[in-house]
Protein backbone atom coordinates (compact mmCIF):
# COMPACT_ATOMS: atom_id res chain seq x y z
CA UNK A 1 0.00 0.00 0.00
CA UNK A 2 2.66 2.04 0.58
CA UNK A 3 4.59 1.86 -2.13
CA UNK A 4 1.75 1.99 -4.45
CA UNK A 5 1.03 5.99 -2.43
CA UNK A 6 5.09 6.47 -2.82
CA UNK A 7 4.71 5.44 -6.49
CA UNK A 8 1.35 7.84 -7.32
CA UNK A 9 3.29 10.75 -5.43
CA UNK A 10 6.24 10.36 -7.95
CA UNK A 11 4.44 10.46 -10.58
CA UNK A 12 2.40 13.77 -9.48
CA UNK A 13 5.77 15.02 -8.82
CA UNK A 14 7.32 14.20 -12.40
CA UNK A 15 3.97 15.13 -13.98
CA UNK A 16 4.00 18.62 -11.89
CA UNK A 17 7.78 19.03 -12.84
CA UNK A 18 7.21 18.93 -16.30
CA UNK A 19 4.17 21.62 -16.73
CA UNK A 20 6.31 23.23 -14.64
CA UNK A 21 9.38 23.10 -16.71
CA UNK A 22 6.66 23.90 -19.97
CA UNK A 23 5.62 27.03 -18.11
CA UNK A 24 8.50 28.56 -17.58
CA UNK A 25 9.82 31.49 -20.14
CA UNK A 26 12.77 30.46 -22.22
CA UNK A 27 12.94 32.71 -24.80
CA UNK A 28 12.68 37.22 -24.85
CA UNK A 29 10.93 39.08 -27.48
CA UNK A 30 10.14 42.48 -27.57
CA UNK A 31 8.31 44.41 -31.09
CA UNK A 32 10.32 47.57 -29.78
CA UNK A 33 13.84 46.43 -31.30
CA UNK A 34 16.81 48.39 -30.93
CA UNK A 35 14.87 52.18 -30.60
CA UNK A 36 13.30 53.42 -27.38
CA UNK A 37 9.38 54.09 -27.85
CA UNK A 38 10.45 57.93 -27.49
CA UNK A 39 12.35 57.63 -30.53
CA UNK A 40 10.35 55.27 -32.68
CA UNK A 41 7.07 57.82 -32.32
CA UNK A 42 7.40 60.60 -34.45
CA UNK A 43 7.42 63.90 -31.85
CA UNK A 44 5.38 65.98 -35.31
CA UNK A 45 3.25 64.93 -38.05
CA UNK A 46 1.21 66.73 -40.12
CA UNK A 47 -1.04 69.69 -38.62
CA UNK A 48 0.49 68.47 -35.24
CA UNK A 49 3.19 69.46 -33.16
CA UNK A 50 4.13 67.99 -29.18
CA UNK A 51 5.76 68.59 -26.15
CA UNK A 52 7.23 66.48 -23.72
CA UNK A 53 5.42 66.53 -20.51
CA UNK A 54 5.82 64.67 -16.86
CA UNK A 55 2.56 65.66 -15.13
CA UNK A 56 -0.13 63.27 -16.70
CA UNK A 57 -2.31 61.07 -14.79
CA UNK A 58 0.17 58.27 -14.18
CA UNK A 59 1.41 56.43 -10.49
CA UNK A 60 5.16 56.93 -11.00
CA UNK A 61 6.37 56.51 -7.68
CA UNK A 62 9.92 55.49 -7.23
CA UNK A 63 10.17 51.51 -6.16
CA UNK A 64 6.31 51.52 -7.01
CA UNK A 65 4.40 48.89 -9.28
CA UNK A 66 4.80 51.42 -12.60
CA UNK A 67 8.60 52.01 -11.97
CA UNK A 68 9.31 48.18 -11.53
CA UNK A 69 6.91 47.46 -14.11
CA UNK A 70 7.50 50.11 -16.77
CA UNK A 71 11.40 50.49 -18.07
CA UNK A 72 10.43 53.42 -20.44
CA UNK A 73 7.57 55.99 -20.11
CA UNK A 74 6.56 58.95 -22.53
CA UNK A 75 4.51 61.57 -21.95
CA UNK A 76 3.65 64.46 -24.68
CA UNK A 77 0.99 66.53 -25.53
CA UNK A 78 0.35 66.86 -29.21
CA UNK A 79 -1.01 70.29 -30.43
CA UNK A 80 -3.04 70.91 -34.09
CA UNK A 81 -1.37 73.73 -35.69
CA UNK A 82 -4.66 75.12 -37.10
CA UNK A 83 -7.22 74.90 -34.62
CA UNK A 84 -5.07 74.67 -30.86
CA UNK A 85 -6.79 71.20 -30.12
CA UNK A 86 -4.77 68.87 -28.03
CA UNK A 87 -4.56 65.08 -27.34
CA UNK A 88 -2.60 64.11 -24.06
CA UNK A 89 -0.22 60.88 -25.30
CA UNK A 90 1.03 58.49 -22.72
CA UNK A 91 3.38 55.12 -23.70
CA UNK A 92 4.36 53.01 -21.15
CA UNK A 93 7.15 49.93 -21.91
CA UNK A 94 7.97 46.87 -19.86
CA UNK A 95 10.48 44.25 -20.93
CA UNK A 96 8.42 41.83 -19.44
CA UNK A 97 5.23 40.99 -17.89
CA UNK A 98 4.08 38.87 -15.45
CA UNK A 99 1.42 38.22 -12.34
CA UNK A 100 2.68 40.73 -10.41
CA UNK A 101 3.49 43.36 -12.74
CA UNK A 102 0.71 43.42 -15.15
CA UNK A 103 -0.20 46.50 -17.61
CA UNK A 104 -1.80 49.20 -15.27
CA UNK A 105 -5.23 49.87 -16.55
CA UNK A 106 -6.61 53.53 -16.86
CA UNK A 107 -9.63 52.28 -15.26
CA UNK A 108 -7.69 51.29 -12.08
CA UNK A 109 -5.16 54.45 -11.93
CA UNK A 110 -7.34 57.11 -12.39
CA UNK A 111 -9.74 56.25 -9.75
CA UNK A 112 -6.38 56.17 -7.52
CA UNK A 113 -6.09 59.61 -8.15
CA UNK A 114 -9.43 60.69 -7.29
CA UNK A 115 -11.01 60.31 -10.44
CA UNK A 116 -14.88 58.28 -11.29
CA UNK A 117 -15.14 56.33 -14.53
CA UNK A 118 -18.69 57.09 -15.76
CA UNK A 119 -17.79 55.07 -19.31
CA UNK A 120 -15.81 52.05 -19.89
CA UNK A 121 -16.31 49.83 -23.22
CA UNK A 122 -14.64 48.13 -25.54
CA UNK A 123 -14.56 49.84 -29.09
CA UNK A 124 -12.58 48.70 -32.63
CA UNK A 125 -10.26 51.26 -33.37
CA UNK A 126 -9.89 52.04 -36.78
CA UNK A 127 -6.39 52.49 -38.21
CA UNK A 128 -6.78 51.92 -41.70
CA UNK A 129 -9.55 50.30 -44.27
CA UNK A 130 -10.10 46.76 -42.61
CA UNK A 131 -7.53 47.39 -40.21
CA UNK A 132 -8.74 47.77 -36.79
CA UNK A 133 -7.22 47.74 -33.19
CA UNK A 134 -9.14 46.48 -29.75
CA UNK A 135 -9.20 49.49 -27.30
CA UNK A 136 -11.16 50.66 -24.82
CA UNK A 137 -13.26 53.90 -24.30
CA UNK A 138 -13.65 55.53 -21.08
CA UNK A 139 -14.58 59.24 -19.53
CA UNK A 140 -12.95 59.94 -16.31
CA UNK A 141 -14.19 62.66 -14.33
CA UNK A 142 -12.84 64.61 -11.18
CA UNK A 143 -14.51 67.85 -9.49
CA UNK A 144 -12.14 70.35 -11.35
CA UNK A 145 -11.57 68.03 -14.63
CA UNK A 146 -13.55 65.43 -17.57
CA UNK A 147 -11.21 63.85 -19.26
CA UNK A 148 -12.18 61.39 -22.00
CA UNK A 149 -9.83 58.29 -22.96
CA UNK A 150 -8.85 55.86 -25.73
CA UNK A 151 -6.10 52.85 -24.77
CA UNK A 152 -5.56 49.83 -25.22
CA UNK A 153 -2.53 47.22 -24.12
CA UNK A 154 -0.36 45.15 -26.24
CA UNK A 155 1.02 41.75 -24.57
CA UNK A 156 3.34 40.51 -26.92
CA UNK A 157 0.92 39.76 -29.46
CA UNK A 158 -2.02 39.85 -27.56
CA UNK A 159 -4.28 42.69 -26.51
CA UNK A 160 -6.03 42.30 -23.68
CA UNK A 161 -9.05 44.04 -23.30
CA UNK A 162 -9.92 42.72 -19.59
CA UNK A 163 -7.86 42.11 -16.74
CA UNK A 164 -8.80 38.15 -17.41
CA UNK A 165 -8.07 38.50 -20.90
CA UNK A 166 -4.60 39.63 -19.93
CA UNK A 167 -4.05 36.84 -17.16
CA UNK A 168 -5.18 34.32 -20.10
CA UNK A 169 -2.44 36.13 -22.99
CA UNK A 170 0.67 36.10 -20.04
CA UNK A 171 -0.24 32.28 -19.73
CA UNK A 172 -0.42 31.98 -23.38
CA UNK A 173 2.79 33.13 -23.69
CA UNK A 174 4.86 31.69 -20.69
CA UNK A 175 3.21 28.04 -22.20
CA UNK A 176 5.02 29.17 -25.80
CA UNK A 177 8.03 29.67 -23.79
CA UNK A 178 8.27 32.92 -24.22
CA UNK A 179 8.87 36.87 -22.43
CA UNK A 180 6.93 38.80 -24.13
CA UNK A 181 7.20 42.65 -23.77
CA UNK A 182 4.35 44.78 -22.94
CA UNK A 183 3.02 48.19 -23.60
CA UNK A 184 0.17 50.44 -22.62
CA UNK A 185 -0.76 53.46 -25.15
CA UNK A 186 -3.23 55.90 -23.71
CA UNK A 187 -4.77 58.79 -25.46
CA UNK A 188 -7.08 61.54 -23.85
CA UNK A 189 -8.63 64.77 -24.39
CA UNK A 190 -9.68 67.26 -21.52
CA UNK A 191 -12.44 70.08 -21.26
CA UNK A 192 -14.60 69.11 -24.54
CA UNK A 193 -18.09 69.14 -23.18
CA UNK A 194 -19.63 66.49 -26.45
CA UNK A 195 -18.05 63.11 -25.69
CA UNK A 196 -18.34 62.08 -29.32
CA UNK A 197 -16.16 65.51 -30.08
CA UNK A 198 -13.33 64.31 -27.82
CA UNK A 199 -13.67 60.89 -29.05
CA UNK A 200 -13.56 61.96 -33.13
CA UNK A 201 -10.50 63.62 -32.46
CA UNK A 202 -8.76 60.71 -30.83
CA UNK A 203 -9.80 58.59 -33.49
CA UNK A 204 -8.37 60.79 -36.28
CA UNK A 205 -5.45 61.17 -34.40
CA UNK A 206 -4.05 58.47 -33.16
CA UNK A 207 -4.10 56.75 -36.81
CA UNK A 208 -2.29 59.78 -38.00
CA UNK A 209 0.08 59.16 -35.47
CA UNK A 210 0.32 55.37 -36.33
CA UNK A 211 0.85 56.12 -40.27
CA UNK A 212 3.44 58.54 -39.23
CA UNK A 213 5.43 56.11 -37.63
CA UNK A 214 7.90 54.88 -39.46
CA UNK A 215 6.22 51.27 -41.25
CA UNK A 216 8.98 49.21 -39.70
CA UNK A 217 8.52 50.48 -36.18
CA UNK A 218 4.94 50.30 -36.46
CA UNK A 219 4.83 46.59 -34.73
CA UNK A 220 5.93 48.20 -31.27
CA UNK A 221 2.45 50.06 -30.80
CA UNK A 222 0.27 48.21 -32.89
CA UNK A 223 1.82 44.20 -33.03
CA UNK A 224 3.50 42.19 -35.69
CA UNK A 225 0.30 41.34 -38.05
CA UNK A 226 -1.51 44.54 -38.24
CA UNK A 227 2.20 46.63 -38.50
CA UNK A 228 2.28 43.82 -41.78
CA UNK A 229 -1.06 44.60 -43.20
CA UNK A 230 -0.67 48.12 -43.11
CA UNK A 231 2.70 48.42 -45.09
CA UNK A 232 0.57 45.81 -47.58
CA UNK A 233 -2.57 48.13 -48.00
Amino acid sequence: MTSRRDLLIGVTCVVGAGVAYELVPRRRVTLQGADTIAQIVPRTLQGWTSRDVTDLVAPNIEGGLASRLYGETVGRVYQNTSSGDEVMMLLAHGDTQSDDLQLHRPEVCYPAFGFAISENHPIELALMSKIALPARSLVATAPDRREFIVYWSRLGEYFPLTPKQQQIDRLRTAMSGVVADGLLARFSVVGLEAAAAARALMLGFIPELVLATAANKRAALVGSVRALAMRGS
